[in-house]
């Protein structure tokens, strides 16, 4: 195979781990910042086998909490990578929990993180090109240039956008908030 590119599955990673009582916040259900850091964790594992290399995360563009997790419940995440760049690459994951007891799986999260391959000098470095086999994975590359699209409309509007602007103070008078400049 042609080592400049590589297939979506040659990046999938795979994780399951048991929820403990001691993942939990206030309310009993398992803390989402701690489903966050298993999260950061598989993407860099997905990112590092697809690259080759140590990878950093540049951004999370997406993470959709649907549905509350359990203590006892087994939670597996499904990491690939959905599009890849110069020397990023876009991973996406799914959360799910399955009840043990009864079987009953959830999809309790999907998520998009952005990473950076570097190289052993900390700069850049160049990650191999994706190979797209079938209409799923041309379908995630695609929602993955309207993720980049999307922040970069973003980008444009925070650097042109007036916020002081008469026409801006006037339009956040159809939101709860009360501006007090003074």
């Amino acid at each position: 195979m042609d080592n400049q590119f590589k297939a979506v599955l040659d990046s999938k990673i795979t994780i399951s781990q048991l929820m403990l009582p001691s993942y939990t916040n206030f309310s009993g259900k398992i803390h989402g910042g701690y489903i966050l850091s298993l999260l950061d964790q598989i993407a860099f594992a997905c990112a590092s086998k697809y690259s080759g290399n140590y990878c950093v995360t540049a951004s999370v563009d997406t993470v959709d909490f649907l549905n509350p997790i359990e203590v006892g419940e087994l939670v597996t995440m499904k990491a690939l990578v959905n599009y890849v760049g110069n020397s990023s690459m876009i991973v996406g994951i799914r959360v799910q929990s399955e009840n043990i007891q009864t079987g009953v799986i959830k999809h309790c999260n999907s998520s998009y993180f952005t990473m950076v391959a570097k190289d052993s000098d900390g700069k850049n470095t160049k990650v191999p090109g994706l190979i797209l086999r079938n209409e799923t994975e041309i379908r995630r590359f695609y929602n993955c240039l309207k993720i980049i699209e999307a922040r970069k409309d973003k980008q444009h509007y925070e650097a042109n956008f007036d916020f002081g602007s008469e026409e801006a103070l006037k339009g956040l008078s159809n939101y709860n908030v009360k501006v007090d400049l003074g």
